[in-house]
């Protein structure tokens, strides 16, 4: 590690070390005000060529000086319009800074730009547009790249203003306590004083807030007011009629307007035929509803369930076990074969049967319709539908909503028959043996 200090008298100071010293004072750019001439390239439509007028530049930190305007050739149009770019070049190695020009690619946007810390750099002046079959170079085909350097942060009072200032010069006016800036033409406060009168697009009226005011502020009041309840003479009561209607009157049968030109007789009829929307069938003049009706005539279940819920089981007859279908409707349940079809057989796996778990519960109370809870039964003993599903008997399940609803008990029977055969059968093997095993004891 080692600390270098310089410039000094009898010291030798590198290029390098030079660079470095001013490049730290001042960035890269033209030494002019924004929008100046320095360096200005433009193309005059005088052939495949632009030219950059004279200026002073400040390239990472080595200086560049032009005295007069320099003629660039551009190379001719490619097949596809392209962008190059004129840029200053520094080659230290050369000991020279050039104006040269970065030619794009055909199709491609602007070329990139070698910007190294110790060897080339290029410092953009303008990018040029080459149209498709260009044989000039217009003004409108040049765009200026130029960044500005020379504007410093200085501080001075009204009479002491820097002279010949560039456009942007910042600085502290100490006799008017304001930031200030060169316009081109003026001094000009950074952050002016506003006033309601330098505000523009300002509405000439305001909608008000809410609000209220003293009585004492209200101007043009009057001096006496009406009470709230009040009346008025005849006479001062304005635009009233001359004329009225007495409340007690009539109108002649011409004076009415609007009137049906015919009229239905008092008295009259119609036939059967043109009486519209009457219904097709008609309950009989004399009929009941037996066990669905309480005294007075009156259905006393309207769902007309009292029936099967008063009727008890009693008496001989053919019985029959009821089925609620998903809509609703009643019906009998049937086994004869007179009502299948496509009759096979169906594996039952007894050990799914033997898995299944009996269980004691409490129902869940219900709200019922009226806001009142109704308490669910308690201690019913059944199966839990899920576990019956798990076990891989889905087909004694009940779904609704495609969710797990119920359980078909009438089908428990079913399932239970190849666990009763098979207990048969073992029974049956095993008697076989104990008879083989007394013959043979005998």
């Amino acid at each position: 590690m080692a600390i270098t200090s310089y410039p000094f008298d009898e010291q030798p100071v590198s290029e390098g070390q030079f660079s470095y010293l001013f490049r730290e004072l001042q960035s890269t750019g033209v030494a002019d005000q924004v929008g100046g001439s320095g360096f200005n390239t433009y193309g005059d439509s005088s052939g495949m060529r632009v030219k950059v007028a004279p200026g002073f530049a400040l390239v990472r930190g080595h200086a560049v000086q032009s005295t007069g305007t320099e003629t660039i050739t551009i190379a001719a149009a490619s097949t596809s319009a392209r962008i190059d770019r004129v840029v200053l070049r520094l080659d230290p190695a050369a000991n020279s800074i050039v104006i040269a020009v970065v030619q794009g690619s055909p199709g491609g946007g602007a070329p990139a730009l070698t910007q190294t810390d110790t060897g080339i750099y290029e410092f953009p002046l303008a990018q040029v547009s080459v149209a498709v079959g260009a044989a000039t170079i217009s003004a409108s085909a040049v765009t200026s790249e130029r960044r500005f350097i020379g504007n410093t942060v200085g501080g001075w009072t009204s009479t002491t203003r820097p002279q010949s200032p560039r456009i942007g010069r910042l600085g502290l006016n100490t006799s008017t306590n304001t930031w200030e800036y060169w316009t081109g033409s003026a001094w000009s406060a950074l952050a002016p004083t506003v006033t309601w009168a330098s505000i523009s697009g300002r509405p000439n009226e305001f909608a008000p807030g809410s609000h209220t005011h003293d009585w004492g502020d209200v101007i043009n009041k009057p001096t006496a007011f009406n009470p709230s309840a009040h009346n008025h003479d005849w006479a001062q009561v304005t635009g009233k009629p001359t004329t009225y209607t007495p409340s007690s009157h009539g109108h002649a049968w011409t004076e009415i307007s609007g009137k049906p030109s015919t009229f239905a007789p008092a008295s009259h009829s119609h036939s059967w035929a043109s009486i519209t929307s009457k219904p097709s069938t008609f309950a009989p003049s004399s009929h009941s509803h037996s066990g669905y009706l309480t005294s007075g005539s009156t259905i006393a279940w309207a769902n007309g369930s009292k029936k099967p819920h008063s009727n008890s089981a009693s008496g001989s007859g053919t019985w029959y076990a009821v089925w609620v279908e998903g809509d609703g409707t009643f019906c009998r349940n049937t086994s004869s074969i007179r009502f299948k079809e496509n009759v096979r057989p169906f594996d039952v796996n007894a050990e799914d049967v033997l898995a299944l778990r009996p269980v004691v519960y409490d129902r869940k109370d219900q709200l019922k319709e009226d806001g009142s809870v109704k308490e669910g039964r308690k201690d019913e003993v059944g199966l839990i539908a899920e576990e019956v599903e798990a076990a891989g008997l889905s087909w004694l399940v009940n779904y609704l909503d495609d969710q797990v609803d119920g359980l078909r008990y009438d089908l428990l029977g079913v399932a239970l028959l190849p666990v009763v055969q098979r207990q048969a059968a073992q029974l049956s093997a095993l008697e076989a043996r104990l008879t083989a095993l007394e013959s043979k004891a005998a």
